[in-house]
């Protein structure tokens, strides 16, 4: 789900745009951009509040549809979640960031065949959507096809080969599809890259080098 650029000095930003939305409320940008700060500050339902302003300003506002969606998303209201991001897809089909979010919601329910689809659609849209290639990996091993798990894993880490979750991926797809010796480079390579590798991973895959 989106999450834009992290802000460090939270309290300076939101009172510059708490002072902003005062002044001028019907400022659609900067009650997005407030939003996007409060969720940031866990100030959830401020950020609900400011996105559906937004929302209801300018029916245009797909990256608020989408920033809204994944508050829902974390929530746990996938149906909500899956509307806002249909929402901005009527507005813009050929949003890739939308189509990857319907399938991390439909991965989410179960939906393995559909997230797939989805996460396939992202990807002739923007072939270097790497958020793409690594949900599709994650989709496929838990569809139990593994070789084409390997082939989007490694698409991934050739897009960005210092990802740790790519990294961490394709040592998932390999150990599914019996290659552990360079599992386990992949593996090591997520752990150096700083991911918190699943200790169970680990002992099942030194289990099988021996």
């Amino acid at each position: 789900m989106s999450d834009e650029q992290k802000t460090t000095d939270l309290p300076t930003v939101i009172s510059d745009l708490e002072k902003v939305v005062k002044e001028k409320p019907d400022n659609v940008v900067a009650r997005h951009h407030l939003g996007l700060v409060y969720r940031q500050a866990g100030r959830v339902e401020e950020a609900i509040t400011q996105l559906e302003k937004a929302i209801e300003l300018d029916d245009q506002s797909m990256e608020s549809m989408i920033n809204l969606g994944a508050i829902h998303f974390d929530l746990g209201d996938t149906e909500k979640a899956l509307k806002l991001n249909e929402q901005a897809l009527a507005i813009s089909p050929k949003m890739a960031e939308a189509h990857v979010n319907i399938g991390l919601i439909r991965q989410h329910q179960n939906r393995v065949a559909d997230a797939i689809e989805s996460y396939s659609t992202a990807i002739q849209i923007d072939p270097k959507l790497l958020t793409a290639w690594i949900n599709l990996t994650s989709a496929y091993t838990m569809n139990e096809e593994d070789a084409k798990a390997v082939e989007a894993a490694r698409e991934a880490v050739t897009l960005e080969p210092d990802s740790a979750m790519a990294r961490n991926n394709l040592a998932v797809a390999l150990y599914f599809k019996g290659d552990f010796a360079e599992s386990k480079q992949n593996l090591e390579k997520a752990k150096e890259l700083g991911y918190s590798v699943d200790p169970r991973f680990i002992d099942a895959l030194n289990e099988k080098l021996g």
